[in-house]
Protein backbone atom coordinates (compact mmCIF):
# COMPACT_ATOMS: atom_id res chain seq x y z
CA UNK A 1 0.00 0.00 0.00
CA UNK A 2 1.22 3.50 -0.86
CA UNK A 3 1.17 6.24 1.79
CA UNK A 4 -1.80 8.63 1.59
CA UNK A 5 0.20 11.57 0.09
CA UNK A 6 1.52 9.32 -2.70
CA UNK A 7 -1.96 7.97 -3.40
CA UNK A 8 -3.26 11.52 -3.75
CA UNK A 9 -0.58 12.37 -6.30
CA UNK A 10 -1.27 9.15 -8.21
CA UNK A 11 -4.82 10.36 -8.84
CA UNK A 12 -5.19 11.18 -12.55
CA UNK A 13 -6.29 14.77 -11.96
CA UNK A 14 -2.96 15.42 -10.26
CA UNK A 15 -0.59 13.13 -12.14
CA UNK A 16 -1.68 13.85 -15.71
CA UNK A 17 -1.03 17.65 -15.61
CA UNK A 18 2.34 17.03 -13.94
CA UNK A 19 3.41 14.39 -16.47
CA UNK A 20 2.06 16.49 -19.35
CA UNK A 21 4.16 19.49 -18.32
CA UNK A 22 7.27 17.29 -18.05
CA UNK A 23 6.52 15.74 -21.47
CA UNK A 24 6.08 19.22 -22.91
CA UNK A 25 9.42 20.35 -21.50
CA UNK A 26 11.22 17.29 -22.91
CA UNK A 27 9.83 17.62 -26.45
CA UNK A 28 9.55 21.40 -26.86
CA UNK A 29 11.48 22.68 -29.88
CA UNK A 30 11.95 19.20 -31.33
CA UNK A 31 10.22 17.06 -33.96
CA UNK A 32 8.69 14.18 -31.96
CA UNK A 33 8.24 10.80 -33.60
CA UNK A 34 4.68 9.68 -34.48
CA UNK A 35 4.55 7.42 -31.40
CA UNK A 36 5.52 10.34 -29.15
CA UNK A 37 2.92 12.55 -30.84
CA UNK A 38 0.29 9.89 -30.13
CA UNK A 39 1.29 9.78 -26.46
CA UNK A 40 1.20 13.57 -26.32
CA UNK A 41 -2.28 13.49 -27.83
CA UNK A 42 -3.48 11.25 -25.00
CA UNK A 43 -2.00 13.56 -22.38
CA UNK A 44 -3.45 16.55 -24.21
CA UNK A 45 -6.98 15.17 -23.82
CA UNK A 46 -6.20 14.15 -20.25
CA UNK A 47 -4.99 17.66 -19.43
CA UNK A 48 -8.21 19.13 -20.81
CA UNK A 49 -10.24 16.78 -18.61
CA UNK A 50 -8.05 17.59 -15.60
CA UNK A 51 -8.66 21.28 -16.27
CA UNK A 52 -12.41 20.54 -16.06
CA UNK A 53 -12.02 18.96 -12.65
CA UNK A 54 -9.84 21.67 -11.14
CA UNK A 55 -11.90 24.49 -12.63
CA UNK A 56 -15.01 22.92 -11.11
CA UNK A 57 -13.31 22.78 -7.71
CA UNK A 58 -12.41 26.46 -7.93
CA UNK A 59 -15.87 27.29 -9.27
CA UNK A 60 -17.55 25.44 -6.41
CA UNK A 61 -15.43 27.36 -3.93
CA UNK A 62 -16.26 30.82 -5.30
CA UNK A 63 -19.90 29.90 -6.06
CA UNK A 64 -22.25 30.97 -8.81
CA UNK A 65 -22.24 32.99 -10.95
CA UNK A 66 -18.52 33.70 -10.41
CA UNK A 67 -17.76 30.02 -10.88
CA UNK A 68 -19.07 30.04 -14.43
CA UNK A 69 -16.51 32.73 -15.27
CA UNK A 70 -13.57 30.51 -14.29
CA UNK A 71 -13.91 28.12 -17.21
CA UNK A 72 -14.87 30.93 -19.59
CA UNK A 73 -11.60 32.77 -18.92
CA UNK A 74 -9.61 29.53 -19.03
CA UNK A 75 -11.07 28.67 -22.43
CA UNK A 76 -10.26 32.15 -23.74
CA UNK A 77 -6.62 31.85 -22.64
CA UNK A 78 -6.32 28.56 -24.52
CA UNK A 79 -8.13 29.87 -27.59
CA UNK A 80 -6.04 33.03 -27.96
CA UNK A 81 -2.79 31.14 -27.47
CA UNK A 82 -3.71 28.54 -30.07
CA UNK A 83 -4.84 31.10 -32.64
CA UNK A 84 -1.68 33.17 -32.28
CA UNK A 85 0.72 30.20 -32.32
CA UNK A 86 -1.00 28.52 -35.27
CA UNK A 87 -1.18 31.79 -37.18
CA UNK A 88 2.54 32.34 -36.73
CA UNK A 89 3.58 28.76 -37.44
CA UNK A 90 0.77 27.35 -39.56
CA UNK A 91 1.04 26.49 -43.23
CA UNK A 92 -0.91 28.17 -46.01
CA UNK A 93 -3.37 31.03 -45.56
CA UNK A 94 -4.09 31.61 -41.86
CA UNK A 95 -5.84 34.98 -42.26
CA UNK A 96 -9.23 33.41 -41.46
CA UNK A 97 -8.10 31.19 -38.57
CA UNK A 98 -9.27 33.63 -35.88
CA UNK A 99 -12.65 34.02 -37.59
CA UNK A 100 -13.08 30.28 -38.12
CA UNK A 101 -12.18 29.49 -34.51
CA UNK A 102 -14.34 32.21 -32.94
CA UNK A 103 -17.35 31.41 -35.12
CA UNK A 104 -16.93 27.68 -34.41
CA UNK A 105 -16.86 28.47 -30.69
CA UNK A 106 -20.05 30.54 -31.01
CA UNK A 107 -21.88 27.77 -32.88
CA UNK A 108 -20.63 25.05 -30.54
CA UNK A 109 -21.74 26.99 -27.47
CA UNK A 110 -25.06 28.38 -28.74
CA UNK A 111 -26.16 25.07 -30.27
CA UNK A 112 -23.89 22.30 -28.97
CA UNK A 113 -23.55 23.07 -25.26
CA UNK A 114 -27.02 24.60 -24.99
CA UNK A 115 -28.61 21.75 -26.96
CA UNK A 116 -26.91 18.98 -25.00
CA UNK A 117 -27.67 20.68 -21.68
CA UNK A 118 -31.35 21.12 -22.47
CA UNK A 119 -31.61 17.56 -23.78
CA UNK A 120 -29.89 15.96 -20.78
CA UNK A 121 -31.70 18.13 -18.25
CA UNK A 122 -35.14 17.71 -19.78
CA UNK A 123 -34.78 13.95 -20.29
CA UNK A 124 -33.86 13.51 -16.63
CA UNK A 125 -36.23 16.07 -15.08
CA UNK A 126 -39.01 16.20 -17.72
CA UNK A 127 -38.70 19.99 -17.98
CA UNK A 128 -35.92 22.44 -17.14
CA UNK A 129 -36.35 25.98 -15.86
CA UNK A 130 -34.02 28.96 -15.92
CA UNK A 131 -34.12 32.72 -15.46
CA UNK A 132 -35.22 34.22 -18.78
CA UNK A 133 -34.09 37.73 -17.77
CA UNK A 134 -30.50 36.80 -17.05
CA UNK A 135 -30.18 34.29 -19.88
CA UNK A 136 -31.86 36.71 -22.30
CA UNK A 137 -29.40 39.48 -21.48
CA UNK A 138 -26.49 37.04 -21.98
CA UNK A 139 -27.89 35.95 -25.34
CA UNK A 140 -28.44 39.56 -26.43
CA UNK A 141 -24.80 40.33 -25.62
CA UNK A 142 -23.58 37.31 -27.60
CA UNK A 143 -25.67 38.26 -30.65
CA UNK A 144 -24.45 41.87 -30.50
CA UNK A 145 -20.82 40.84 -30.20
CA UNK A 146 -21.13 38.36 -33.07
CA UNK A 147 -22.80 40.96 -35.28
CA UNK A 148 -20.20 43.64 -34.56
CA UNK A 149 -17.16 41.45 -35.12
CA UNK A 150 -18.19 38.69 -37.54
CA UNK A 151 -20.97 40.16 -39.71
CA UNK A 152 -20.14 43.86 -40.15
CA UNK A 153 -16.73 43.24 -41.80
CA UNK A 154 -18.60 41.78 -44.77
CA UNK A 155 -20.39 45.08 -45.38
CA UNK A 156 -17.81 47.76 -44.60
CA UNK A 157 -16.22 49.44 -47.64
CA UNK A 158 -13.08 51.18 -46.34
CA UNK A 159 -11.00 48.04 -46.93
CA UNK A 160 -11.66 45.47 -49.70
CA UNK A 161 -12.72 42.01 -48.65
CA UNK A 162 -14.06 40.74 -45.30
CA UNK A 163 -11.63 42.80 -43.22
CA UNK A 164 -11.85 45.85 -40.99
CA UNK A 165 -9.69 48.90 -41.49
CA UNK A 166 -7.30 49.54 -38.57
CA UNK A 167 -9.67 52.14 -37.11
CA UNK A 168 -12.68 49.86 -37.50
CA UNK A 169 -10.81 46.94 -35.93
CA UNK A 170 -9.82 49.15 -32.99
CA UNK A 171 -13.45 50.23 -32.53
CA UNK A 172 -14.71 46.64 -32.69
CA UNK A 173 -12.07 45.53 -30.17
CA UNK A 174 -12.84 48.31 -27.69
CA UNK A 175 -16.60 47.86 -28.09
CA UNK A 176 -16.30 44.08 -27.60
CA UNK A 177 -14.18 44.44 -24.49
CA UNK A 178 -16.51 47.08 -23.06
CA UNK A 179 -19.62 44.97 -23.68
CA UNK A 180 -18.00 41.94 -22.09
CA UNK A 181 -16.93 43.96 -19.06
CA UNK A 182 -20.41 45.46 -18.65
CA UNK A 183 -21.99 42.03 -18.81
CA UNK A 184 -19.59 40.61 -16.21
CA UNK A 185 -20.45 43.53 -13.91
CA UNK A 186 -24.15 42.86 -14.44
CA UNK A 187 -23.75 39.14 -13.85
CA UNK A 188 -21.59 39.32 -10.75
CA UNK A 189 -22.66 42.57 -9.06
CA UNK A 190 -25.64 44.46 -10.38
CA UNK A 191 -28.11 41.64 -11.04
CA UNK A 192 -26.38 38.58 -9.65
CA UNK A 193 -29.67 36.86 -8.76
CA UNK A 194 -30.66 36.76 -12.47
CA UNK A 195 -27.91 34.21 -13.09
CA UNK A 196 -28.41 31.85 -10.16
CA UNK A 197 -30.02 28.40 -10.61
CA UNK A 198 -33.79 28.50 -10.17
CA UNK A 199 -36.42 26.10 -8.82
CA UNK A 200 -39.61 25.11 -10.68
CA UNK A 201 -41.65 27.46 -8.47
CA UNK A 202 -39.43 30.43 -9.36
CA UNK A 203 -37.19 30.35 -6.31
CA UNK A 204 -33.45 30.96 -6.41
CA UNK A 205 -30.80 28.46 -5.39
CA UNK A 206 -28.01 30.58 -3.96
CA UNK A 207 -25.61 27.68 -3.54
CA UNK A 208 -25.05 24.15 -4.70
CA UNK A 209 -26.57 21.66 -2.28
CA UNK A 210 -24.86 18.48 -3.44
CA UNK A 211 -21.60 18.97 -1.52
CA UNK A 212 -19.85 21.34 0.84
CA UNK A 213 -17.49 23.83 -0.83
CA UNK A 214 -13.79 22.86 -0.67
CA UNK A 215 -11.52 24.63 1.77
CA UNK A 216 -9.08 27.36 0.73
CA UNK A 217 -6.08 25.03 0.56
CA UNK A 218 -7.87 22.63 -1.79
CA UNK A 219 -9.13 25.47 -3.97
CA UNK A 220 -5.65 27.03 -4.20
CA UNK A 221 -4.12 23.66 -5.10
CA UNK A 222 -6.71 23.18 -7.82
CA UNK A 223 -6.06 26.70 -9.09
CA UNK A 224 -2.37 25.89 -9.46
CA UNK A 225 -3.10 22.57 -11.16
CA UNK A 226 -5.61 24.32 -13.43
CA UNK A 227 -2.84 26.67 -14.53
CA UNK A 228 -0.50 23.71 -15.13
CA UNK A 229 -3.22 21.96 -17.13
CA UNK A 230 -3.77 25.03 -19.29
CA UNK A 231 -0.05 25.36 -19.95
CA UNK A 232 0.09 21.70 -20.95
CA UNK A 233 -2.94 22.08 -23.23
CA UNK A 234 -1.51 25.10 -25.03
CA UNK A 235 2.01 23.68 -25.34
CA UNK A 236 0.99 20.20 -26.43
CA UNK A 237 -1.48 21.56 -28.96
CA UNK A 238 1.32 23.70 -30.38
CA UNK A 239 3.37 20.53 -30.83
CA UNK A 240 0.38 18.66 -32.24
CA UNK A 241 -0.64 21.44 -34.65
CA UNK A 242 1.30 20.07 -37.68
CA UNK A 243 -0.35 16.68 -37.16
CA UNK A 244 -3.78 18.35 -36.83
CA UNK A 245 -3.30 20.31 -40.06
CA UNK A 246 -1.98 17.22 -41.85
CA UNK A 247 -4.93 15.17 -40.62
CA UNK A 248 -7.45 17.75 -41.82
CA UNK A 249 -5.72 17.83 -45.21
CA UNK A 250 -5.55 14.03 -45.45
CA UNK A 251 -9.30 13.78 -44.78
CA UNK A 252 -9.96 16.20 -47.62
CA UNK A 253 -11.59 18.76 -45.34
CA UNK A 254 -11.23 22.52 -45.96
CA UNK A 255 -8.44 24.34 -44.16
CA UNK A 256 -11.09 26.24 -42.18
CA UNK A 257 -11.94 23.00 -40.37
CA UNK A 258 -8.79 23.53 -38.28
CA UNK A 259 -10.74 26.26 -36.49
CA UNK A 260 -13.49 23.75 -35.71
CA UNK A 261 -10.92 21.33 -34.27
CA UNK A 262 -9.45 24.06 -32.05
CA UNK A 263 -12.90 25.11 -30.82
CA UNK A 264 -13.90 21.49 -30.13
CA UNK A 265 -10.76 20.99 -28.06
CA UNK A 266 -10.90 24.18 -26.01
CA UNK A 267 -14.65 23.87 -25.35
CA UNK A 268 -14.44 20.30 -24.07
CA UNK A 269 -14.16 21.47 -20.43
CA UNK A 270 -17.19 23.76 -20.80
CA UNK A 271 -19.21 21.03 -22.47
CA UNK A 272 -18.55 18.47 -19.75
CA UNK A 273 -19.18 20.93 -16.92
CA UNK A 274 -22.39 22.22 -18.53
CA UNK A 275 -23.84 18.75 -19.16
CA UNK A 276 -22.99 17.66 -15.60
CA UNK A 277 -24.74 20.77 -14.25
CA UNK A 278 -27.80 20.05 -16.41
CA UNK A 279 -27.95 16.50 -15.08
CA UNK A 280 -28.14 18.00 -11.55
CA UNK A 281 -31.05 20.20 -12.72
CA UNK A 282 -28.83 23.30 -12.77
CA UNK A 283 -29.54 24.33 -16.35
CA UNK A 284 -29.04 27.99 -15.45
CA UNK A 285 -25.42 27.15 -14.67
CA UNK A 286 -25.18 25.33 -18.02
CA UNK A 287 -26.50 28.37 -19.87
CA UNK A 288 -24.15 30.64 -17.93
CA UNK A 289 -21.26 28.47 -19.09
CA UNK A 290 -22.46 28.31 -22.70
CA UNK A 291 -23.23 31.96 -23.32
CA UNK A 292 -20.38 33.09 -21.08
CA UNK A 293 -17.95 31.08 -23.20
CA UNK A 294 -19.37 32.48 -26.44
CA UNK A 295 -19.12 35.98 -25.00
CA UNK A 296 -15.56 35.48 -23.79
CA UNK A 297 -14.57 33.90 -27.10
CA UNK A 298 -15.56 37.11 -28.88
CA UNK A 299 -15.23 39.81 -26.22
CA UNK A 300 -11.75 38.76 -25.10
CA UNK A 301 -10.34 36.92 -28.10
CA UNK A 302 -11.05 39.56 -30.75
CA UNK A 303 -9.43 42.44 -28.78
CA UNK A 304 -6.39 40.28 -28.05
CA UNK A 305 -6.05 39.21 -31.67
CA UNK A 306 -6.50 42.85 -32.73
CA UNK A 307 -3.49 43.79 -30.61
CA UNK A 308 -1.57 40.77 -31.92
CA UNK A 309 -2.01 42.00 -35.51
CA UNK A 310 0.73 44.50 -34.73
CA UNK A 311 3.30 41.70 -35.14
CA UNK A 312 1.26 39.03 -36.94
CA UNK A 313 1.88 39.34 -40.70
CA UNK A 314 -0.95 39.40 -43.20
CA UNK A 315 -4.58 40.56 -43.02
CA UNK A 316 -7.11 39.56 -40.38
CA UNK A 317 -10.27 38.40 -42.16
CA UNK A 318 -13.20 38.44 -39.74
CA UNK A 319 -16.24 38.64 -42.04
CA UNK A 320 -18.31 35.46 -42.26
CA UNK A 321 -19.21 33.72 -45.47
CA UNK A 322 -22.91 34.01 -46.49
CA UNK A 323 -23.75 30.43 -45.45
CA UNK A 324 -22.29 31.06 -42.00
CA UNK A 325 -24.26 34.29 -41.63
CA UNK A 326 -27.43 32.31 -42.34
CA UNK A 327 -26.48 29.76 -39.68
CA UNK A 328 -25.74 32.54 -37.19
CA UNK A 329 -29.11 34.18 -37.94
CA UNK A 330 -30.99 30.89 -37.49
CA UNK A 331 -29.11 30.16 -34.27
CA UNK A 332 -29.97 33.59 -32.89
CA UNK A 333 -33.68 33.26 -33.73
CA UNK A 334 -33.96 29.76 -32.27
CA UNK A 335 -32.04 30.79 -29.14
CA UNK A 336 -34.40 33.71 -28.57
CA UNK A 337 -37.43 31.41 -28.89
CA UNK A 338 -35.80 28.94 -26.47
CA UNK A 339 -34.86 31.50 -23.84
CA UNK A 340 -38.01 33.64 -23.79
CA UNK A 341 -40.34 31.21 -21.91
CA UNK A 342 -37.76 30.50 -19.18
CA UNK A 343 -38.35 26.74 -19.49
CA UNK A 344 -37.59 24.07 -22.06
CA UNK A 345 -38.12 20.41 -22.92
CA UNK A 346 -36.22 17.92 -25.02
CA UNK A 347 -37.53 19.29 -28.34
CA UNK A 348 -35.63 22.56 -27.89
CA UNK A 349 -32.45 20.57 -27.26
CA UNK A 350 -32.90 18.59 -30.46
CA UNK A 351 -33.54 21.77 -32.47
CA UNK A 352 -30.27 23.30 -31.31
CA UNK A 353 -28.40 20.07 -32.01
CA UNK A 354 -29.86 19.98 -35.54
CA UNK A 355 -28.34 23.42 -36.17
CA UNK A 356 -25.03 22.17 -34.78
CA UNK A 357 -25.15 19.19 -37.13
CA UNK A 358 -25.80 21.53 -40.07
CA UNK A 359 -22.83 23.67 -39.09
CA UNK A 360 -20.48 20.68 -38.78
CA UNK A 361 -21.66 19.16 -42.08
CA UNK A 362 -21.29 22.43 -43.97
CA UNK A 363 -17.83 22.93 -42.42
CA UNK A 364 -16.81 19.66 -44.05
CA UNK A 365 -18.74 20.10 -47.31
CA UNK A 366 -19.22 23.85 -47.83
Amino acid sequence: MFPAPILRWLHWTLSIPAVAVVLLALTWGRNPAPVVLAIEGVFLVGSVLAAVHHAEVVAHRVGEPFGSLVLAVAVTVIEVALIVTLTLSGKGDTSTLARDTVFSAVMLTMNGIVGLSLLVGARRHHQVVFNAEGTGSALATVITLAGLTLVLPRFTTTEPGPVFSPAQLAFAAVASLALYGLFVFTQTVRHRDFFLPTTPDGGVLDSEDHADPPDNATALTSAGLLLASLIAVVGLTKLESPAIEAGVEALGFPQSFVGVVIALLVLLPESIAAVKAAARNRVQTSLNLAYGSAMASIGLTIPTIAVATIWIPGPLALGLEPVHMVLLFLSAVIAILTVTPGRARTLQGWVHLALLAAFLFLSIAP
